[in-house]
């Protein structure tokens, strides 16, 4: 009989502002993308009455998180001034902390301004996906804020993450790299980090395959793990569909992953990933 994998125990209590999350049982963090050119928009992109109709709808749906972005990640992407940044999702934070108080609130950026801004406006996490990376103001910034950051890999930037990415061997090298981040973190004095592999960034569908297949063994640095692979090419390009066909494809990983030790799966689709948490939790259960 094949020997169960056993997982090491990771961090389970988030604190910010007052407040505390409890991801000792996997939690759904949702997509509110503020911005016009993302890669899958669910409502218009930037009108505020239509974000906060979809983030009351993930609330109702069980999400823990709403992670607010400003700027599209999606490969290819360009850069967007500091200030266009904060005018997307500044009004956004503001009227999601009013609404909804007792809801957690990410915001997705590179910038420590953007960072320092919102978070003044009610944010409760900052999720980087250059840990840091992008601005050396960014980890002295959150540990000043203290509060709870989302440290995630990438290969390059957007702009160019996709051409030709290559690893030695991708588990180990990202491994590694999360390590050194992580200590990195530790070292600005940021108390409560959430790592992220990082798929789709600057990692071929091999890449990202072998990271979910293996995310159990980044367990080892003892934080919490993030997964973002909701309707991403490592679905599309394996089904052959577009992003908005990918709802069945992505439910599918995120069974993979919370199997694999994922804390938060960051989605488009929240009641869809929260089945899929209570199926593996009655999964889980028995012997």
């Amino acid at each position: 009989m094949k020997a169960k994998n056993t997982l090491l125990p990771v961090q389970t209590l988030l604190q910010s502002s007052g407040k505390l999350l409890d991801i000792s049982e996997p939690v759904v963090m949702g997509i509110l993308n503020a911005t016009p050119d993302s890669f899958y928009n669910q409502g218009k992109g930037s009108q505020i009455d239509e974000l906060l109709f979809l983030a009351e709808k993930m609330i109702k749906d069980g999400a823990a998180i709403l992670d607010i972005g400003g700027v599209s990640t999606r490969p290819g992407a360009a850069a967007v001034a500091i200030s266009e940044e904060i005018k997307r999702v500044l009004p956004i934070v503001k009227a999601i902390h009013e609404k909804f108080p007792e809801t957690w609130i990410s915001c997705d950026t590179y910038h420590a301004t953007v960072a320092e801004t919102v978070v003044a406006a009610g944010a409760n996490i900052i999720n980087d996906i250059s840990a840091g990376g992008f601005d050396e103001n960014m980890l002295d910034a959150v540990s000043k804020l203290n509060v709870p950051y989302v440290a995630m890999h990438i290969q390059g930037t957007p702009a160019t993450m996709q051409i030709n990415p290559q690893y030695e061997e991708v588990v180990y090298d990202i491994r590694i790299a999360l390590m050194n981040i992580l200590t990195l973190c530790h070292k600005a004095g940021i108390k409560d980090v959430i790592l992220d592999v990082g798929f789709g960034f600057g990692k071929t569908v091999a890449h990202n395959f072998s990271l979910l297949k293996h995310l159990d063994s980044f367990r080892m640095l003892g934080k919490p793990l993030l997964v973002g692979v909701s309707r991403k090419s490592m679905i599309c390009k394996t089904l052959q569909v577009p992003p908005a066909e990918a709802l069945n494809g992505t439910t599918a990983l995120h069974i993979y992953a919370l199997q694999n030790g994922a804390n938060i799966l960051r989605v488009h689709d929240v009641k869809e990933a929260m089945q899929a948490i209570r199926l593996h939790r009655q999964y889980k259960s028995v012997d």
